[in-house]
């Protein structure tokens, strides 16, 4: 019997006694008639009151506090990733800021318990309008409310942002709409991760998108590291720490019987823990400072330095082949002005290292460097004087920014000051800038520039030569290998021979740009135009040929050049301290040559003034050797076959071509080609027999039907909709309704000529089918007839006469496949998985058995409990 002077029951009694069996607890779960616990009683009247009430979020309890504090440590590590390309502390606000409103959005929809789209759409919202607060303030009203173009750049900067983020030259504090990256960045992490921890069961999961995002924010930044170790040991110790306590935590939530006997074996667990993570901390630290050094030996691998930006040179014109219009035509305009210009600089115009035989150009990727958006702060670690430059452009017009040494930077003023600054990029290997906007007169900018002086020639001669790789020359002049080995005199270091081919060339060469006071001379610098220059005794150019000339034969004596155009001033022709009015004729052509210790070092190669061309007399004007002729080939007589002499000849000019090369080449891009191309083909080829065995079928009445079936199937492509079941009249009259070019009297001729030959008692003539037919060849003529190009085109690559007029859209069909596909791939798991989950809850009916007898227990109370809830599971 129960004591009648039980207590009166609380709010977990009266649980207990709403469950069947229970006969008035006292509050210990004990039950009144035998002294047994019940398990449900025991649960609610110990889980529940010790740990969170029945339905209460964790976003809202202490332990949902723990798990922010954690979530903002971790990503408080990835934030300070972003600090090497960004160069100052303005990436702090964007980045925070963005995992702040991702964890706030994740903690209000795990308190609201929102579904996962409202969640979503509030992330959204929460984008776009603190999006110009903390990633766009210059865009915004008052510095909070958003705008229009906060909006705009806001959205194009989720899409384009994270290309021009790795195609920019660091640092990035120079181009605030880059800011969008790092702040939607950080939201979408704080976001996953917030919901995972407060919201799953498997909190451990919300590492996942820590991590992937540390990584993402080393390959966005650049090859120097901000703080790798102590990064590396938040994320990790921090990171292993929580999601073993909240391992732990579900366990002990699951499994906790009894409050008052299991709270001090909680204590100590959780005591233990702490000491244990402790240690784990310190040890991960220890070891974390002895390995780093050897594991980050290595060079690190960052998307900027694999990413080409996608600037395309080729459509910009090599600057020097327009050379010659800067000596005939703009020899006495003035270009630009450079204020503070330093004794013995050079302004460089563009680094040019690509050769094919007709265009010495420059280039982009590889050996050549990479040209990436510059903005008012460049990375450089280049030796030498910082030099602030003022540059005013007066005369010259162009892509190509004229700079003078090392870029640190560039500042733009005028009216075109943000469109030049957008469209600004810089090769920092070249030294080459480039304005896609393009510079004209009345712009203006300024230059932080790093300035080198120039190494004297003594000085190098005892410098080795840096092997630096530089794009190959393709397409060369046959007698550059040739002069390359008689000019260097059969000398053994590289630095002889560089000198003693560039002193060859400028002793026996002859200057001249073709002015009328100069001897002839052509323009240009082609393979065909070099080999005219080396096969004159008496060698006539400019800067332009002869420092190509010298760059080719430089590379094929085995010592890595390049082209450089730009200006310099002839001597005492310009006061030091003093601004510099460059000319057209100050235009050079130089060649630079890498030093250890010294990097690229510029060599003149212009010939002596003193050198004239002295014509022989006439009898000793004879014809010149063939060898210096020309190395034209002669063309192989048609009547030449396989086994004559000439196919040694032949062999000898197919050394320079690598078949095997070109059929990498054209299998690369034929096969990708191909496969693309494979099902366009097939679809035409298909029409096209379709259409053939209409107007050949062997019946001369499926002729006519078939002639009918064509204009059908035509009108069906560009869009109109004739149902398989509807007569030939209807389809007409449909075909004129839907398509305003089919409104002809052809249309319903065609359909009624076509009914009378199918349903009457004669068989058609050959020239009635005929005649017939070019009626329909007029017809669908008729209907391509004042449609756009890309119109006709999608007709004929259209499906629709194939499927049918009435046919579901291939869209529904596809999204149809993918939703039968997830069905039955959510079918099969669950099938999978329907043993383990019957083994796991008869594993519960066992453990829920063996904890009814417990201490205390009357005889059968285990089995009567065991047999309530197998009753309870089967109803």
């Amino acid at each position: 019997m129960t004591d009648g002077h039980a207590p009166e029951p609380g709010p977990a009694d009266a649980t207990h006694a709403a469950h069947p069996g229970h006969t008035g607890s006292t509050g210990t779960g004990h039950t009144g008639r035998t002294g047994g616990t019940s398990r449900t009683s025991v649960r609610a009247g110990t889980t529940r009151a010790k740990g969170r009430p029945s339905g209460r979020p964790r976003a809202v309890t202490v332990a949902g506090l723990v798990d922010g504090l954690v979530l903002v440590a971790l990503l408080g590590a990835v934030v300070v990733g972003f600090a090497p390309a960004w160069g100052t502390t303005g990436y702090l606000l964007p980045a925070a800021g963005g995992a702040l409103v991702g964890l706030l959005v994740a903690w209000l929809g795990a308190w609201l318990r929102w579904s996962v789209l409202l969640t979503a759409a509030s992330a959204v919202l929460a984008y776009f309008l603190l999006g110009g607060v903390l990633a766009l303030p210059s865009t915004t009203l008052a510095g909070v409310l958003p705008t229009g173009t906060t909006l705009s750049e806001l959205a194009v900067g989720a899409s384009h942002g994270w290309k021009s983020f790795v195609t920019t030259v660091p640092p990035l504090a120079s181009f605030e709409e880059l800011a969008v990256v790092p702040y939607l960045l950080m939201l979408l992490t704080g976001l996953l991760a917030g919901t995972i921890a407060w919201r799953s069961r498997f909190a451990a999961w919300a590492l996942l998108p820590v991590v992937v995002s540390l990584a993402a924010v080393a390959l966005l930044g650049t090859i120097v590291p901000a703080l790798p170790l102590v990064q590396g040991l938040v994320v990790a110790v921090v990171g292993l720490l929580w999601a073993s306590w909240r391992a732990a935590e579900t366990r002990m939530g699951a499994n906790k019987l009894l409050s008052e006997a299991s709270r001090s074996a909680t204590r100590r667990l959780r005591a233990q823990r702490v000491r244990g993570g402790a240690v784990l901390l310190g040890v991960g630290g220890l070891a974390a400072v002895l390995v780093s050094p050897l594991l980050g030996q290595g060079e690190r691998v960052v998307l900027r330095e694999l990413v080409t930006p996608p600037l395309d040179l080729h459509q910009y014109t090599s600057p020097l082949v327009g050379f010659r219009t800067y000596t005939k035509d703009l020899d006495e305009t003035e270009l630009f002005t450079v204020e503070g210009m330093p004794e013995g600089s050079r302004v460089r115009l563009a680094t040019l290292d690509s050769y094919a035989g007709t265009v010495y150009d420059a280039n982009s990727g590889g050996a050549s460097g990479v040209f990436n958006r510059a903005g008012e702060t460049i990375d450089t670690v280049a030796a030498g004087t910082a030099t602030p430059l003022k540059v005013t452009v007066t005369g010259y017009s162009g892509v190509w920014l004229p700079d003078v040494g090392e870029l640190a930077g560039v500042r733009f003023g005028g009216e075109r000051a943000d469109e030049l600054a957008a469209s600004t990029y810089y090769n920092a290997t070249s030294g080459t800038g480039v304005v896609t906007a393009g510079l004209a007169p009345g712009d203006s900018y300024e230059l932080d520039a790093i300035v080198a002086p120039e190494p004297a020639e003594e000085d190098l001669a005892s410098v080795p030569i840096l092997d630096v790789d530089v794009p190959q020359p393709q397409d060369v002049a046959d007698a550059v290998p040739s002069k390359a080995q008689q000019f260097s005199a059969d000398a053994t270091e590289p630095f002889e021979r560089l000198v003693n081919i560039r002193d060859t060339l400028i002793a026996t060469g002859v200057y001249s740009s073709g002015l009328e006071n100069q001897p002839p001379s052509r323009p240009g610098h082609s393979a065909a135009r070099i080999d005219a220059l080396l096969a004159q005794d008496e060698m006539v150019g400019d800067d332009e040929q002869f420092a190509v000339a010298f760059s080719l034969m430089a590379q094929q004596a085995g010592i890595p050049a390049r082209v450089v155009m730009g200006f310099y001033p002839e001597e005492d022709a310009w006061k030091p301290g003093t601004p510099y009015t460059v000319t057209g004729a100050d235009v050079h052509a130089w060649v630079e040559v890498p030093f250890e210790g010294y990097g690229w070092v510029p060599f003149d190669v212009i010939p002596d003034e003193d050198n004239k061309v002295e014509p022989l007399p006439r009898s000793k004007q004879v014809p010149k050797p063939p060898v210096l002729e020309s190395p034209e080939t002669p063309e192989e007589p048609p009547q030449a076959e396989a086994g004559d002499v000439e196919d040694e000849d032949q062999d000898e000019d197919s050394e320079g071509i690598d078949w095997r090369q070109v059929a990498i080449i054209v299998f690369t891009v034929a096969v990708p080609l191909a496969i693309l191309g494979l099902p366009i083909l097939l679809l035409l080829l298909f029409k096209s027999r379709r259409r053939g065995r209409r107007r050949t079928a062997p019946a001369p009445v499926d002729r006519v039907s078939g002639g009918w079936r064509e204009v059908v199937d035509v009108a069906t492509d560009l869009g109109a909709g004739v149902p398989r079941g509807a007569t030939r009249r209807e389809g007409a009259r449909l075909l004129m309704d839907q398509l305003p070019s089919a409104a002809t009297p052809t249309t319903t001729g065609l359909a009624h000529r076509a009914d009378r030959t199918v349903f009457g008692s004669g068989e058609p003539t050959d020239a009635e089918v005929e005649e017939y037919w070019a009626e329909v060849d007029s017809l669908v003529g008729t209907l391509h007839e004042g449609l756009p190009w890309r119109k006709r085109m999608a007709a004929r690559l259209s499906l629709r006469s194939v499927r049918g007029a009435d046919a579901p859209p291939l869209r529904a069909v596809v999204t149809g496949w993918f939703r039968s596909a997830g069905a039955a791939l959510g079918a099969a798991g669950r099938r999978v998985l329907r043993p383990l989950h019957d083994r796991m809850a008869r594993a519960r009916r066992r453990k829920g058995r063996a904890g009814d007898a417990g201490p205390g227990t009357g005889p059968g109370a285990g089995r009567r409990a065991g047999r309530r809830a197998r009753r309870q599971e089967d109803r």
